[in-house]
């Protein structure tokens, strides 16, 4: 799938066998494992491993046809033969690979603690087992890079039917993947995975491949005999936090998996649900009787009510186990709406916890809906009494180490943007709350005063300078400090002051922070409340953390920590302190180390040959500038089309499956093309035109875009990644159609090349998020583009001698 390329040039052999079935099936295959894969990884570590997971499968990819290009004995053999044990080697790679990552517990807060403070025995261990499961991974998507080589190596000339093949089985597994998930689970995906590339071999050997296949497809209808993930020990679900507790429901999701777990709290029984392995919500126990819900009288959820009229109308964004929903009910909401991103977790409220809810979902004045909540506003026509947003590490805070998971993720429920979309779909007197976890509120309330920086600067953006009067901020304690963002378009009075200091002092641990007559002289975040504009960006520059507003074009609101300091030296996990930064920055040393193992020692044994290429800086600028390029326009985008899909799993598998079909499309068109000189200068200044576009004009058209019904989103997302990857399906086979005529080792080259693209694809697939995280993603798009405009200026500067 991503090697179809390499070969194609350079080998002309042909065989009278047609291997579509094949190649059909093994592509089919490879992007079920791959996507499967992020969503178990998301589970066991954190979601940013989503993206080693693409780099790991495209490093195997790369691997594998560079292993066919430089080893002669791959090709020489019967070509059905070497595809059959491919796909046999793979199948059972896949239920190996899959029993390591399930049962060797990876302990990456360990390792970063380890890193911070020279605890060299733990890095060692934890860095031995963190590298065993990339190896794992790897080697499926190696075996499957070998065998798609293979069949373009030695049918080139049926090349255009076996790569629609290669293509149509690619867009099949995006298409089917999500489903799947939802029906087998991600486990249960990777073992269909495994089944369907033992089936890949049933003309080779017909026994073995349906054995094979039966087991594997076996585990995939029955996922539940599978070993279940071993989170890593800083999560909730892992069993060092979960000793002594029963999971009473279990559920995967494309979204995120969901647990519950019964919990006995002091205010009454709750049921604990955690998210992707986080403690993320509760469901309080419920017998129907709203009157008897006093406990809420003394609870951060009765703040905002305090300032809003009677009968409110209500939308909860995250509405989770309707922990808000009845609080609402409590204090007389007419009508209110729940908001919630995962069907499972709605699932628990009308289905499989109905009773011990209460029913509160089927209550007359509720609603709940399936929805991301950006989109839900966007497309709301009515104006509302509250939009009260439950930050997902409002629970999740508890747990030490927890938000650094959420750290490299993109969340756009926080951005400028959407503050002040939420702020335009207020009645005259409504409300926007907002509520935080803190881990240490006294020291550096990085979430509120985040909160509250990108609040003040969407006022600005509507006009109202008086930030002052518009906001009141509160705290609660109880395991840890909860906050209170309050937002009003129309400015609180001393009334609103005096009704918000009684409802707080309520709560014997409830504290006014800022309001009219209450000032918090140690809430030194009060100062992006108070201070001039012209003073901001020099107060944001001289804080310790990273508290500046975000928005849209860089929405990591977790990212707290610049990364030069989450380098520095320190002792134990402290989440505030760089612990997602440091992550990242181990995944990219991994990734990197990888890609230089296996993409460089097919070349050891050819050192001759390789000697004897020339122009190698000239090509290997220009196919590293294609590899970091087009990995950093990917996944920019895939972080980008979040905003207007919903999710990342959403959002992976539509660009996953534009740009590769549309690249392949691209790449098939330029066959016609013979005037490299000619043509490649044209490229890149369409590549020029579409990258001003999805930098400039991408995100206010998703703007408009977003209130569409979901099917129209993902079609409006594939239309507009069509024109890039017709564009940047170009580039490479040209590139290799280019250097294959410089010399008379034209397939050594080709496999070179390859690696070059291969080792800089893998490294900036882990790399593009730092770079977005830092910079944002306008500035990520443009440096992509750049490396094009190098890369091009290398290949057509070289000295070109005649054979």
């Amino acid at each position: 799938m991503y090697a179809v390329p390499i070969l194609e040039s350079a080998l002309k052999s042909s065989n009278a066998t047609p291997l579509r079935f094949e190649i059909f099936v093994i592509s089919l295959a490879a992007i079920l494992l791959e996507v499967s894969y992020t969503r178990v990884f998301s589970f066991k570590l954190v979601y940013y491993f989503t993206y080693l997971i693409i780099g790991i499968a495209l490093l195997g990819l790369g691997a594998g046809a560079v292993a066919a290009a430089c080893l002669p004995w791959l090709r020489s053999a019967r070509s059905r033969v070497t595809v059959g044990q491919c796909g046999i080697g793979a199948a059972i790679a896949v239920a190996l690979s899959y029993l390591v990552v399930s049962l060797l517990q990876v302990n990456a807060g360990r390792l970063i603690s380890a890193i911070s403070g020279a605890w060299y025995d733990v890095i060692a261990f934890e860095g031995a087992k963190l590298g065993l499961l990339c190896f794992v991974l790897f080697l499926p998507f190696m075996l499957v890079g070998v065998a798609i080589a293979v069949i373009l190596a030695t049918r080139s000339d049926s090349i255009n039917r076996l790569y629609f093949a290669d293509l149509a089985g690619a867009a099949l597994g995006c298409a089917l993947v999500v489903p799947a998930m939802q029906i087998l689970s991600p486990p249960g995906c990777v073992m269909l995975a495994g089944g369907m590339l033992a089936l890949s071999a049933v003309r080779w050997n017909s026994v073995a491949s349906i054995a094979i296949a039966a087991v594997l497809l076996g585990f995939a209808s029955f996922p539940g005999v599978l070993p279940d993930p071993v989170a890593d020990s800083t999560k909730t679900i892992s069993p060092q936090n979960m000793e002594g507790q029963t999971v009473l429901f279990s559920q995967w999701s494309p979204v995120f998996r969901v647990d519950a777990v019964e919990l006995q709290l002091p205010e009454g029984e709750r049921l604990r649900l955690i998210h992707d392995g986080l403690w993320g919500s509760i469901i309080p126990k419920f017998d129907g009787n709203v009157e008897a819900l006093t406990r809420y009288d003394s609870n951060i959820r009765a703040l905002p009510f305090a300032l809003l009229p009677e009968n409110p109308d209500v939308t909860i964004i995250g509405s989770a186990g309707g922990n808000e929903i009845q609080a609402s009910l409590y204090f007389g909401a007419e009508r209110i709406r729940g908001i919630e991103l995962n069907p499972v977790t709605i699932s628990l409220l009308t289905d499989h916890f109905a009773d011990y809810s209460g029913r509160v979902a089927e209550h007359p004045k509720v609603e709940i809906h399936n929805a991301e909540g950006r989109s839900f506003i966007a497309r709301d026509p009515e104006a509302v009494d509250l939009i009260w947003f439950v930050a997902p590490d409002s629970y999740a805070a508890m747990n030490a180490a927890t938000s650094g998971a959420f750290v490299l993720s993109e969340s756009y429920l926080y951005t400028v943007e959407m503050i002040e979309l939420a702020l335009r779909h207020l009645t005259p007197d409504g409300i926007v709350c907002a509520q935080f976890g803190e881990v240490r509120f006294e020291v550096e309330a990085n979430r509120t005063g985040r909160y509250l920086a990108s609040a003040r600067e969407a006022f600005r953006r509507l006009g109202i300078d008086d930030f002052a009067r518009h906001v009141m901020v509160t705290t609660s304690k109880s395991y840890f400090t909860a906050s209170t963002i309050l937002l009003s378009v129309t400015p609180f009075d001393e009334a609103d002051a005096r009704a918000l200091a009684e409802a707080v002092a309520k709560d014997p641990d409830g504290r006014v922070h800022y309001s009219l007559l209450e000032r918090d002289p140690d809430f030194t975040e009060a100062d992006i409340i108070d201070l001039p504009q012209e003073q901001l960006a020099e107060w944001f520059d001289q804080r310790p953390t990273l508290i500046h507003p975000i928005t849209d074009d860089a929405p990591f609101f977790w990212h707290f920590v610049r990364f030069r300091d989450a380098l520095a030296p320190s002792s134990g996990i402290n989440p505030e302190k760089g612990f997602g930064e440091q992550l990242l920055v181990v995944l990219l040393l991994i990734a990197t180390v990888f890609a230089l193992i296996f993409l460089g020692i097919p070349f050891a044994a050819r050192s001759q040959v390789w000697r004897e290429i020339p122009n190698k800086p000239n090509a290997a600028l220009y196919f590293a500038a294609l590899g970091a390029g087009f990995m950093l326009l990917e996944v920019t985008l895939i972080q980008r089309l979040t905003l207007l899909l919903g999710y990342p799993t959403y959002s992976l598998t539509v660009t996953l499956f534009s740009l590769l079909v549309f690249t392949g499309l691209g790449s098939l068109a330029c066959q016609r093309f013979d005037d490299v000189r000619r043509i490649l200068p044209w490229m890149v200044g369409l590549l020029g035109a579409l990258v001003a576009f999805y930098a400039f004009a991408l995100a206010p058209l998703v703007d408009q875009l977003i209130g569409l019904p979901f099917a129209a989103r993902i079609l409006a997302a594939m239309i507009l990644l069509t024109p890039l990857g017709l564009c940047l399906g170009v580039f490479m086979p040209l590139g290799l159609r280019t250097v294959a005529g410089w010399t008379e080792h034209s397939e050594e080259y080709i496999a070179w090349a390859w690696a070059v693209n291969g080792f800089f694809s893998v490294v900036s697939s882990v790399g593009s998020s730092i770079l977005a995280m830092t910079f944002g993603f306008t500035f990520t798009i443009l440096a992509a583009y750049a490396l094009y405009i190098v890369g091009t200026a290398a290949l057509l500067s070289a000295r070109v001698e005649s054979r």
